[in-house]
């Protein structure tokens, strides 16, 4: 594939060069000086279109942009509330909006799915509208479907219940997802957990949402009186008015609820939040604080100019060419200022390895104080400003540009002529409006450090930038943790925590009885049937088969002194430096290699695993696998392990194993249930099927010729 590529590539680049020698067969000699940049010229008159405007009798405030140069027609349904603070079922409103669509009063789900894709029609929703567009030939049909779903939804129990165990399986694999903890912590830190932009969807939330909740929810906010419906394509603003009588008169209005909020302000110093993620080689980081600036704010362009020399989208920004390019921490360093009529927020970070976690802090930080001190050089102010106003002018290109400049204008009470001025209040941003911009709303020394990582590698290097010299820690739903007070004493080591786990599973002597095991584990995924059979035989055999489907999709055998794996037609022998490991692994019960120097051990302190106090082990492998495992101090049962690894690309991922329901077979206890997550996009939970000890193996099984 990589070869074909290059040929193609290759000819497409002898064409553009034939083409171009074709063009310039007669040379023709320059008629300017080359080296000398001619003076800008006046920004451009910006022609953005036309729009019309008009009120139904309940309120509803309808927007048409005609452009007979489409063939399809899109209504865009957008319910202009003020934001709710959801509490203890955070996340409700989101799936109330998701809901929406899973069934009217006319139709169930199946039925609006099947007549939405008869006419190749799009119709999704959400908690503030629905998006709807279809061939204009099919516009009346589709504005029926659509007016149903806004006027008639049900609801069903069965359509939430489905919702929620799907939100419950995404929200299980947050802990191993860097950025979405980080993305926790950006909203509950920054603008606290009163506020309606600090809440946070947890597992816990989400089993408190009810129908109830969502019936409420739209019953007093989908109303048509705060609401607009954006209508762009082939068709009149005089047929819109008699479609949107239509189908949308008899929406009845009604008074919404005004809701007020205090306006998170920035924090007295600077404030370190860290979540851990075990094991991680790198970090996520984030210097970030609450701002005011909303929409159509005489400094937004200049402040949109002054965070793209920082770092804002472009490539010569100066986060990229500083954490990028100069010091090689990362592949991207971006900064970001967000406008809201409530609030917004800065943001700036990267990913970055554990060991230079600090170091790229400091430079962010560096940047930030730079802008502000030091004025910014013409040609940088230049290259951003024509780079704005080339992503200004393609955005142009879309009949929905001008429909949502349109709603801006409407929603926000913008000047009728705010767009069209766009590119001369771009051309006239000066070097001391970016300092100035720098000066008001760049915040080096008043901003929270988010971070989530290894909290080993990387915490205790994060103190010092804190005003209070404390990092405070959350977990991945940004719940704030304290810290363990648990003081282990001298006689608490790594050997002493896996003493007590093979005590508490049956003891050295019932395991050692155990000449051989079958386990066969299954899991649905995605409607097919997943299966793993393990057949072990002591001291160090291993046969293991995982199948799809009934198709063995992967078969890995070891009789003790090597052994292969099988996936996807390829064989692979194990290796050489993998064989003390594999040795481990294919042992009845792997931890009792734990004790006579098969791993490395060390005690990494007490964390909390779903709110149980566990001792962390860190067992480095003879193949320098890291794992950190995790043991109930009550029952001293090994409840999760996590193992991290790079994907080769300097990016690292990690697999959670949580173990539970230890159920006895031959007098010693086993996990009969492992969530996987870290995989596979959703969690993985496998159960065991059967296990059965001493069944007496065939040795062949075990065969690696």
């Amino acid at each position: 594939m990589k070869k074909i590529l290059f040929f193609l590539a290759f000819a497409l680049i002898y064409m553009g060069c034939s083409t171009a020698v074709k063009q310039t067969e007669t040379p023709v000699a320059p008629s300017f000086d080359r080296s000398v940049q001619p003076p800008p010229g006046p920004a451009p008159t910006i022609q953005i279109g036309d729009s019309e405007t008009f009120t139904l009798d309940n309120g509803l405030r309808v927007i048409v942009v005609e452009n007979d140069k489409s063939p399809t027609v899109s209504w865009q349904l957008t319910i202009d509330r003020d934001p709710i603070l959801e509490g203890d079922a955070a996340g409700y409103v989101s799936m109330a909006g998701s809901e929406l669509r899973s069934g009217t009063t006319n139709r169930d789900k199946a039925t609006l799915d099947e007549e939405i894709d008869f006419i190749g029609a799009t119709l999704s929703t959400g908690s503030t509208g629905i998006f709807a567009s279809s061939l204009n030939t099919h516009t009346e049909t589709l504005l029926e479907l659509m007016s149903d779903v806004t006027l008639n939804p049900t609801f069903p129990q069965e359509e939430l219940d489905k919702s929620i165990t799907q939100t419950l399986s995404g929200l299980s694999t947050i802990s191993t997802n860097a950025n979405a903890i980080v993305g926790n912590l950006s909203s509950t830190v920054v603008y606290g957990e009163n506020h309606p932009y600090g809440e946070v969807t947890t597992d816990q939330t989400v089993k408190n949402i009810t129908r109830d909740l969502l019936v409420d929810y739209y019953e007093t906010y989908w109303r048509p009186n705060i609401s607009y419906l954006v209508v762009v394509g082939d068709i009149s603003a005089e047929k819109v008015k008699e479609l949107a009588n239509k189908y949308f008169a008899d929406w009845e209005e009604s008074e919404v609820p005004q809701m007020e909020y205090t306006t998170p302000q920035p924090p007295e110093g600077i404030r370190v939040a860290f979540a851990n993620r075990p094991g991680a080689v790198q970090s996520v980081f984030r210097v970030a604080y609450p701002l005011e600036l909303t929409p159509g704010h005489p400094d937004l362009v200049k402040v949109n100019v002054m965070n793209s020399i920082l770092g804002g989208g472009v490539f010569s920004g100066r986060l990229m060419q500083n954490l990028r390019e100069d010091k090689g921490y990362t592949y991207g360093a971006r900064s970001r200022i967000g406008t809201d009529r409530l609030v917004t927020s800065f943001s700036a970070g990267a990913e970055v390895g554990n060991n230079v976690t600090d170091s790229a802090i400091t430079e962010v930080l560096y940047e930030m104080k730079r802008l502000i001190e030091e004025p910014v050089d013409t040609e940088s102010l230049e290259l951003v400003k024509n780079f704005m106003n080339g992503s200004f002018a393609r955005s142009l290109e879309s009949p929905r540009t001008v429909a949502n400049f349109a709603l801006n204008i409407e929603r926000y009470n913008l000047p009728e002529d705010y767009y069209a001025t766009y590119l001369e209040r771009l051309e006239a941003v000066t070097i001391e409006d970016v300092q100035e911009m720098a000066r008001q709303y760049i915040k080096p020394e008043n901003a929270y450090i988010l971070v989530a990582g290894s909290e080993d590698e990387v915490a205790p290097r994060l103190a010092k930038f804190a005003t209070d010299g404390n990092v405070h820690f959350y977990d991945h739903f940004a719940r704030p943790i304290t810290k363990s007070e648990v003081n282990l004493d001298e006689s608490v080591t790594a050997e002493w925590v896996v003493e007590q786990y093979i005590n508490a599973i049956g003891g050295k002597d019932n395991i050692e009885k155990i000449k051989d095991l079958k386990s066969v584990m299954t899991a649905e995924m995605m409607g097919s049937n997943l299966r793993q059979t393990i057949q072990k035989m002591a001291p160090h055999k291993m046969h293991m088969e995982f199948a799809v489907g009934g198709s063995v999709m992967q078969k890995e055998v070891f009789d003790g002194k090597g052994g292969y794996t099988l996936a996807m037609g390829q064989k692979m022998e194990v290796e050489e430096e993998e064989i003390e490991s594999k040795k481990v692994q294919a042992m009845i019960v792997p931890e009792m290699a734990y004790l006579n120097g098969g791993v490395e051990l060390e005690l990494r302190g007490v964390d909390q695993v779903d709110g149980n106090n566990t001792y962390r082990l860190r067992v480095t492998t003879a193949d320098g696998t890291v794992i950190d495992e995790y043991y109930d101090m009550e029952s001293h049962l090994k409840v999760r392990d996590m193992i991290t690894y790079e994907d080769g690309m300097g990016q690292s991922s990690t697999i959670t194993n949580d173990y539970g329901n230890y159920t006895e077979v031959g007098g010693v206890l086993f996990p009969f249930s492992t969530v996987v997550s870290g995989v596979m996009p959703m969690p993985l939970e496998m159960n065991v099927e059967s296990l059965e000890v001493n069944v007496g193996l065939d040795e062949s099984l075990f065969d690696t010729n």
